[in-house]
């Protein structure tokens, strides 16, 4: 669901705006370190995951929204690190650009936290989901010291989430968890599963594999050596006698 109002619509917009062209390419700076890079791109792969059978959702990272016709590039303001609209088709975008999306806004956002982006993304960037794009969940994590806070709209204003036992944040958008596991942000199931990679699923198959060959390996040596025992028995003592009962 997305509680944004369509732009086009809108009292707001002057009847003489002039909306510039929808196919336009997002305009970010690369993410600040490594860490920040694998983190965005754990929480996309992730996600898409576990949503491989749906076709109703868009998630993204370091993608320019364009939200006003009127928008003009701000060194102060950038793209979520990671977004997810949805009910929205799931297709390759260039950016997102609200006016052409059905003035849909992310339903939920992660930024993560950096020494240069911290303060605009715990004030400004809070501010401007909050007021303007009013995104319902909202979570900040740093990779670096694994601060990891989260926010529900209520009532037009961020509510700070409570974790539960285990220190993890429910997102009722997204009807999952997500936690620190292994310093990485993850996403968890409504059980307490963790949502897996596509590498990770990969690596359990060829490890379930594994195990299955030495299983079967471990079976047959199992036979080999049970007919050279009966071989030494019928060696020494001849045939085992039939049982007659």
């Amino acid at each position: 669901m997305s509680f944004a109002p369509d732009i086009r619509n809108s009292e707001n917009t002057m009847e003489d705006v002039i909306f510039p062209p929808s196919d336009l390419y997002s305009d970010e700076p690369p993410l600040e370190t490594d860490l920040h890079r694998l983190q965005m791109t754990l929480l996309i792969q992730c996600l898409e995951w576990v949503w491989r059978e749906r076709n109703n959702f868009y998630a993204s990272g370091n993608l320019t929204i364009y939200y006003s016709p009127r928008q003009r590039k701000s060194e102060q303001f950038r793209g979520p690190d990671f977004f997810v609209v949805l009910d929205t088709e799931r297709k390759p975008r260039k950016s997102w650009v609200v006016w052409e999306e059905d003035g849909k806004y992310p339903n939920v956002i992660v930024e993560i936290l950096s020494s240069a982006t911290a303060d605009t993304d715990r004030g400004l960037k809070k501010q401007i989901y909050q007021d303007i794009w009013r995104t319902p969940n909202y979570f900040w994590f740093d990779p670096d010291t694994l601060e990891f806070k989260g926010f529900e709209l209520v009532g037009g204003r961020y509510q700070e989430l409570q974790p539960n036992e285990v220190g993890w944040l429910w997102s009722p958008q997204l009807e999952l968890y997500l936690g620190v596991h292994n310093s990485k942000l993850r996403f968890f199931t409504p059980q307490g599963e963790l949502i897996p990679t596509p590498e990770e699923v990969a690596q359990q198959e060829r490890q379930r594999a594994e195990q299955e060959r030495l299983q079967r390996e471990q079976a047959q040596q199992q036979v080999v050596e049970m007919e050279a025992l009966l071989t030494r028995y019928r060696e020494r003592f001849g045939e085992l006698p039939e049982n007659h009962s």
